[in-house]
């Protein structure tokens, strides 16, 4: 049968590689629609979870999960052989940055290499990872190709980056538009006709690296305005304005203008990680990304800036943070999340730890947290807690977070997401 032909009638057996926040709501609302689905990932804890029903993914329904673990629509593996029965194979793995900024493509290279030992012909190939463009033929076509099989006439190649966003209760995967960049119009038809079953839109662009572009432009429009938010956020206490009284009244323009908020940092694995891809890419046509630079340099100095305002704010009640219990609201990088990726509450923490403070936090997602050997445990969001501390730093805006408990209990506030509206406070110190 041919591969369209399986997908419309959801006999293509599908296999999503990296079971982590892209890949297991992809596998779970692939099987919901009915293809078979096996996940693939190296963790044995997770492959036990699945095949037990049992989630990790907030962004993923218990009872989803179950469901299709128990009429067998999902199941998880470890081993890549698996590969061989596979008709479509869907790349979901990690690609960090090292210390200097520059990425690391050895997941998706690995994974390639395994794929090119048991792919079959006529298979279809997506890569979803978020990377550089011309990774998906520079990297992915060139080590499954030395299977002998051709992309584009023996197996079929797709970029299509993922687009999640933890956390959002509104968009999810089926209801997020699905960029596709196939290396042939073929590829990008088969594409469109997975992902069309159980993704409400498909965009089909000319090639992977528009694909792959795409994604970076998403992110880069994002961490440039961030940084421009922020450095205007440091600009504007200097001069005693309110900027988040600034950010209110530009939002009533109905044209012309988009809120961006300040914060304590970047988080999560898209905004302060993709648009360092381009950087490093763009080196080879020997341009130099400032603007990329530049929003990176300005969100790196951010947790600093928090640490400092911290200090500043003991120092007015004659307190060093030397020895000053401090407790901080919220770990997770986003609000109503566990995600603690790239979350600059943690380097806030261990520049407080560093610098001598008795550290404490609560998080209602994040019950435990290990630092440099050391586990501490979320206390409770009590007014007792908060009597406790000599200065309490919200550094995510949690929804259970109450304005009035925290008003009504603390010394001292040190507010970097506007949790706390009131402006008539002498011991609030906002970012």
């Amino acid at each position: 049968m041919e591969l369209r032909d399986k997908i419309q009638k959801r006999d293509a057996k599908v296999a999503i590689i990296g079971l982590g926040y892209v890949g297991l709501p992809l596998a779970v609302d692939a099987a919901k629609a009915g293809f078979k689905v096996t996940g693939i990932d190296m963790q044995d804890s997770k492959v036990n979870l699945i095949n037990n029903g049992k989630n990790y993914i907030g962004d993923v329904a218990d009872d989803d999960l179950r469901e299709v673990v128990k009429n067998k629509n999902l199941q998880a593996v470890k081993d890549f052989a698996i590969i061989k029965d596979m008709d479509v194979i869907v790349i979901c793995v990690p690609t960090p940055l090292n210390k200097y900024k520059e990425p690391n493509i050895s997941y998706v290279q690995n994974v390639s290499k395994e794929i090119s030992k048991y792919i079959k012909k006529d298979s279809l190939v997506i890569l979803e990872s978020t990377t550089y463009p011309g990774t998906t033929e520079e990297i992915v076509q060139t080590e499954i190709e030395k299977s002998g099989l051709k992309a584009g006439d023996d197996f079929f190649l797709v970029f299509s980056p993922e687009r999640v966003d933890p956390g959002n209760k509104k968009y999810k995967t089926h209801n997020i538009p699905k960029v596709i960049g196939g290396i042939n119009e073929r590829s990008s038809e088969l594409a469109s006709a997975f992902y069309g079953s159980f993704i409400e839109k498909t965009h089909i662009v000319s090639s992977p690296r528009v694909a792959e572009m795409t994604k970076l432009l998403e992110n880069i429009f994002r961490i440039v305005n961030i940084s421009m938010i922020n450095e205007l956020a440091l600009l504007a206490g200097k001069m005693k304005i309110d900027i988040w009284e600034v950010i209110e009244a530009a939002s009533t323009k109905p044209y012309g203008f988009m809120p961006f908020y300040p914060g304590p940092g970047l988080g999560g694995h898209c905004i302060p990680i993709d648009p360092f891809y381009l950087s490093w890419k763009a080196k080879e046509f020997d341009f130099y990304t400032r603007f990329i630079s530049l929003a990176g340099e300005i969100n790196d100095l951010m947790p600093h800036f928090v640490v400092t305002k911290v200090i500043s704010a003991l120092n007015s009640v004659k307190k060093s943070v030397n020895g000053s219990k401090i407790l901080v609201l919220g770990v997770a990088y986003k609000k109503d999340i566990e995600d603690l990726r790239e979350s600059p509450a943690l380097k806030i923490i261990k520049d407080l730890i560093k610098k001598g403070a008795d550290f404490s936090y609560n998080d209602n997602y994040v019950p435990e947290l290990k630092l440099e050997d050391k586990i501490f445990k979320s206390e409770k969001f009590t007014a007792d807690t908060l009597q406790k501390a000599d200065c309490v730093l919200i550094t995510t805006d949690h929804s259970y977070y109450d304005e009035n408990l925290i008003v009504n209990n603390s010394k001292l506030i040190v507010d970097t997401r506007n949790v706390i509206k009131r402006r008539d406070l002498n011991n609030l110190f906002r970012l």
